[in-house]
């Protein structure tokens, strides 16, 4: 166990912020999830930017990787443009 107070500190604000960072990637993925479920193109095209501020929100303090962010709103924007045809 950790002998110094800042070390102490440390633990309990990794753990703090482990459980926030969860909690907003596991939001994330379900919003994603929900939003490739809908068939309908103009709920999906109204839903998406929500989704996307999200995702760049998550990777702006780096929760998930730019990179990452940047994948899924891609695939999102395909998926969505895939529904009209």
């Amino acid at each position: 166990m950790a002998n110094h107070k800042s070390s102490l500190k440390r633990i309990r604000q990794s753990a703090a912020r482990r459980l926030r960072n969860r909690y907003y990637a596991k939001s994330a993925r379900t919003a994603v999830r929900r939003l490739r479920a809908l068939t309908d193109k103009a709920e999906a095209e109204a839903k998406l930017p929500k989704v996307v501020a999200m995702l760049d929100r998550l990777a702006s303090k780096k929760t998930i990787s730019k990179n990452k962010a940047s994948n899924l709103k891609s695939k999102l924007a395909r998926h969505i443009n895939k529904l009209g045809a």
